[in-house]
């Protein structure tokens, strides 16, 4: 499914922690290791506090992993410093949650979506017009929004200034930081279609980070789902539906509301809640909350263990041995 070739970059083994006092550290993801691709998606999913947003901090530059490193076509982008660290950025951008609260209240569109070309030297000051009606074109606006403040804009028309912004200097990869969660539903449908149509012309890649199973799982090639700064399942998202095993990949997909559902079944829901992310159970992270969990789960952490090709799953039912056998 993902050629060696079209690897962009490869997070290996990020650790961030925080300490919060001497003895006291807060440990927000832990040991993750995930891939972008050219051309492809890929799905962050999980709870408030699970580590999505500070996993795809550290893979732009915002923050320095404890551990761990990030290659960006295989050279490693979390040594780089000053200059040279500022100079990388061009390459992986970012579409905040709220383009409110990431624009200058003063500034006008054109001045808010050329500010990277400015930075980077790639075009003058008296060509700032033109290349913002050129981009925000792009992003299906009239040219003539250029002229206006963001503040006079709609949502979804404010996080299409902010994937013009990003796309402006024609990165590689652009990461998505819950683009669609203040959005009407049918307005995240435009820029979700918008992203997609984008990633077909450009050929980069996404990330998508989102509460949202439901909406990821249309659109997203790979899917990693993360709880307590774990990811506890990585799969296809053609496939999140009917191949997901993990316990709580399965408590996610049946939180989902849908139209078509079965109204006749019984909803599951997940017994107590998320532990505190300064007091994370030794074993497995989801075991307070888990149906199926076994003495193995209190004692010892599961590995990412490979399920079946590009399915990974970190969970003591399936384990390299017992998984196997019951097949």
């Amino acid at each position: 499914m993902f050629e060696p070739d079209d690897l962009i970059i490869e997070a290996r083994h990020l650790t961030k922690s925080y300490q919060l006092s001497r003895h006291r550290f807060l440990t927000a993801c832990d040991d993750v290791s995930l891939n972008f691709y050219k051309n492809r998606t890929l799905g962050i999913v999980g709870e408030s506090g699970c580590g999505k947003s500070t996993f795809i901090r550290m893979a732009v530059g915002l923050e320095k992993p404890t551990s761990g490193e990030i290659l960006f076509h295989g050279k490693n982008i979390t040594e780089r410093k000053g200059e040279e660290l500022r100079l990388s950025r061009r390459n992986i951008q970012m579409i905040f949650q709220d383009p409110g609260e990431a624009f200058h209240p003063r500034m006008k569109v054109k001045e808010i979506i050329c500010e990277p070309l400015i930075n980077f030297n790639l075009i003058k000051k008296n060509e700032i017009d033109s290349k913002a009606r050129e981009l925000l074109e792009m992003v299906e606006l009239p040219g003539s929004f250029a002229e206006r403040y963001a503040h006079d804009m709609s949502g979804g028309q404010r996080q299409r200034v902010g994937i013009a912004r990003a796309l402006a200097l024609e990165p590689e990869v652009i990461i998505c930081d819950e683009i669609t969660s203040a959005l009407d539903v049918s307005v995240q449908q435009t820029i979700v279609e918008l992203l997609l149509d984008l990633q077909k012309r450009k050929q980069i890649s996404i990330g998508f980070i989102s509460h949202d199973l439901a909406l990821v799982q249309q659109f997203a090639h790979q899917i990693a789902v993360m709880y307590l700064g774990n990811v506890v399942e990585i799969l296809s998202g053609k496939e999140v539906g009917t191949k997901a095993r993990h316990p709580y990949t399965q408590a996610l997909l049946n939180s989902i509301f849908d139209l078509n559902m079965d109204f006749s079944k019984e909803i599951v829901s997940m017994e107590s809640e998320i532990p505190s992310p300064l007091n994370i159970p030794d074993g497995c992270p989801f075991q307070n909350r888990c149906i199926h969990c076994m003495d193995i789960c209190r004692a010892e952490k599961p590995g990412l263990w490979e399920i079946e090709p590009d399915h990974l799953a970190a969970c003591h039912q399936f384990n390299r041995f017992n998984y196997r056998e019951d097949k």
